[in-house]
């Protein structure tokens, strides 16, 4: 062990870049296979991070209305890749809309009527972590809303999206997609850190014994209110940081924004974690 080959302090004074570390590891031959997945995911978000900086710029110059919605079981990554998408982004032209259970008053309005005030000014991309989509699959599998609410959803939703969408607003549908097994390691390990617990809830806890409910109402919103006009986009997300890297491609792939052609990565999602909603498609849950 003694006699093993070993990085110095000198080394990483005389490395400028992550490309010139790989080769000065690999040229002395020590195993680094993990750490240079995390360095390649690491340039991999800055490369895009630069560009949701150029596309929000290139937003807030044409007055564009985007609205980014991602909806998943519990667990399934929603908070970490919305984090990854505003963490560099211009605070006063981008907005996390994270609504709490309905007050008394909003259970008397129209239901989409609370979500409405919260969509993109001109100028503004909002990322929704759940939407109006809780009456599709988490309300009617844990009976907060009645079966004839359940069902006026189902009509309403495309009308409503269609409306947005000859408006102008762009509404982007990401569903996560997490194995059964995946989502309970990752409610251990949310148990098991004390600053993680917060995360975990009694709906979570029904997650796993309500597994095929949810599946059924989540097959169900799909083929009611999967439209050419607002589809779905389904992302497998058991690998967490590719999950974040391929959500930010594919939204960054929907615009023609300025300076698009001078990435310095691959603006291309991967076909095999991301994908349009289809009733083949294999999906984790």
């Amino acid at each position: 062990m003694e006699n093993s080959p070993k990085l110095t302090v000198k080394d990483f004074e005389n490395v400028k870049s992550n490309k010139e570390l790989f080769k000065l590891i690999s040229d002395k031959q020590i195993p680094f296979a993990k750490v240079k997945r995390e360095l390649n995911y690491e340039d991999e978000l800055r490369c895009l991070q630069i560009e949701l900086v150029k596309l929000q710029q290139w937003i807030a110059k044409n007055n564009k209305r985007v609205a980014v919605i991602f909806e998943g079981r519990d667990a399934a990554g929603k908070g970490g890749n919305i984090r990854r998408f505003m963490e560099h982004l211009n605070p006063r032209s981008s907005r996390l809309v994270a609504l709490d259970k309905p007050t008394e008053v909003e259970r008397g309005q129209w239901y989409f009527q609370r979500y409405i005030k919260e969509l993109p000014n001109p100028g503004e991309i909002v990322f929704f972590d759940r939407s109006w989509y809780n009456r599709a699959v988490v309300e009617p599998v844990m009976g907060f809303c009645s079966d004839a609410q359940y069902r006026k959803f189902l009509v309403q939703v495309p009308e409503f999206e269609h409306m947005l969408y000859e408006d102008g607003v762009v509404v982007i549908k990401f569903w996560l997609s997490i194995t059964k097994k995946e989502q309970q390691k990752r409610f251990d390990a949310r148990m098991g850190n004390p600053l993680k617990h917060w995360k975990f809830s009694p709906v979570d806890k029904k997650g796993q014994e309500l597994w095929d409910r949810y599946t059924h109402y989540k097959e169900e919103m799909f083929t009611n209110t999967h439209t050419a006009y607002c589809p779905w986009t389904i992302i497998k997300t058991n690998t967490k940081k590719v999950a974040r890297l391929e959500a930010i491609r594919y939204v960054l792939s929907k615009f023609d924004y300025n300076g698009k052609e001078e990435a310095m990565t691959n603006l291309n999602p991967d076909p095999n974690v991301v994908m349009r909603y289809y009733r083949s498609v294999i999906q984790n849950d």
